[in-house]
């Protein structure tokens, strides 16, 4: 077992504090009772990191639900932000199930710094989550495609590392308040680094995302995406560190830093997209202007589970029912397809809308489209496709499977090209042709 040897000092041991009285009052805010309770569980496996575990299996999750890791902040608990978030409220509605790792050494921060943490399998902190991972897959039959991480500050910090650390299982992550994978990295087993800290490590765009890829040499999947949170006046974890991670993610993604997107959905925040201008786009940014150390606040846990996609989910059945067979192919025109398309130098992100605008229900949807010569799909979300070069065709997953008339679903995907970065062609819906834009 990795031995922990932080010496937290006296700023570390009140590090964060700004998050706990915001994070109190959420919890006079949500519901007096629930249909499930947060339980611990003493054995998960594999434990370098000596952390608790604890989870929460709403009613409303049946076999095959997706995973939530929501991570704590420092000198805070599982408890504390079980209770102080809306991350459980959010798993009764939507039907996914949430484990809370618990920090389990004086300051309860969690280990970003150690050569152990920022390394795949390497021990330490990132290891044990994992192992709840598959622990939770293992014993609730969840789905093991479709697990996502939060965290405020530490685990904000922790989030951008699992990241790093386990591209394979982490399919996308939400930072409050956070700072670069390995940022935080220290020699000398003191956990804390007052350079990264107070904003003054600065990167490129390259070298930040080699941090990552060197965390699991040889790993050539799809990357999880990335949502970033941060207050515009935070001292705590400067917000220099912001625009690095937006650096480190929108080059680990392959997507150009320049927006797709800049807008201000709610008074006082400005939002940036990259790669794609959807709700699950590669990368989203969202900054807090006058904010210190004190994120989420009431409201954000519902947009970081919008970008999981996990609003998107229907609570299944249990056991769930099997897809029913598709619906005879619509007549031509009683679909449409729009496409939202982003191409740099040798690269491209394209948001693909599909309308039903027949009068039955599609059950079930197949569709099909060209890309052009030299175009190769890297990567895609809310669709699984193949093959990923040519005459591609894209299937539906578990949660977006039907289509309502009138009704719409968004999907994407990630590729790169040779010089032809133009939109695909010949868009058909279970064999039928699509009108385009």
């Amino acid at each position: 077992m990795l031995r922990r040897r932080l010496r937290i000092r006296p700023l570390l041991l009140s590090l964060f504090g700004g998050v706990v009285p915001l994070l109190a009052g959420f919890l006079l805010a949500m519901p007096t009772a629930q249909a499930a309770t947060l339980t611990q569980v003493t054995s998960f496996g594999n434990n370098p990191g000596n952390l608790k575990m604890y989870e929460y299996v709403p009613a409303t999750a049946g076999s095959n639900a997706p995973v939530l890791v929501a991570v704590h902040y420092c000198t805070g608990t599982a408890q504390q932000f079980y209770s102080g978030t809306e991350f459980a409220s959010l798993a009764d509605r939507y039907g996914f199930i949430v484990v809370y790792p618990d920090a389990n050494v004086s300051g309860q921060c969690f280990d970003v710094s150690s050569a152990q943490a920022l390394r795949h399998n390497g021990g330490s902190d990132p290891t044990s989550i994992a192992s709840m991972v598959s622990s939770v897959v293992q014993r609730h039959g969840a789905d093991a495609s479709r697990v996502y991480v939060t965290g405020a500050s530490s685990g904000a910090m922790t989030t951008n590392v699992l990241l790093g650390d386990y591209p394979d299982v982490f399919k996308a992550g939400a930072a409050f308040m956070g700072v670069p994978f390995g940022c935080f990295a220290t020699t000398d087993g003191s956990g804390w680094n007052s350079a990264c800290a107070n904003g003054q490590l600065t990167k490129t765009a390259q070298a930040w995302g080699d941090l990552v890829r060197a965390a699991y040499p040889g790993y050539t999947g799809a990357r999880p995406r990335m949502q970033l949170w941060h207050g515009t006046t935070d001292t705590t974890l400067n917000y220099k560190n912001f625009a690095e991670e937006i650096k480190q993610w929108t080059n680990v993604l392959g997507v150009s830093q320049t927006p797709v997107l800049t807008d201000s959905p709610q008074s006082g925040w400005t939002r940036t997209r990259y790669g794609a201008n959807s709700t699950q786009a590669p990368v989203e940014a969202i900054s807090i202007a006058g904010v210190g150390h004190s994120l989420p606040t009431s409201g954000m846990a519902a947009r970081a589970i919008a970008f999981f996609g996990l609003d998107q989910n229907t609570p299944p059945t249990d056991p769930p029912p099997t897809d029913p067979p598709p619906t005879d192919p619509p007549p031509s025109g009683a679909c449409r397809v729009t496409n939202s398309l982003n191409a740099w130098n040798n690269g491209l992100t394209d948001n693909l809308t599909i309308t039903n605008t027949g009068s039955s229900a599609i059950n079930g949807w197949t569709l099909t489209f060209t890309l052009r010569p030299g175009q190769t799909i890297t990567s895609g979300w809310s669709a699984t496709y193949s093959p990923t070069s040519g005459a591609v065709t894209a299937r539906n997953v578990n949660y977006n499977g039907t289509l309502l008339p009138g009704a719409g679903t968004s999907i994407g995907f990630q590729a790169t090209h040779t010089g032809d970065a133009g939109a695909p062609s010949d868009f058909k819906l279970n064999g039928a042709a699509c009108q385009s834009g």
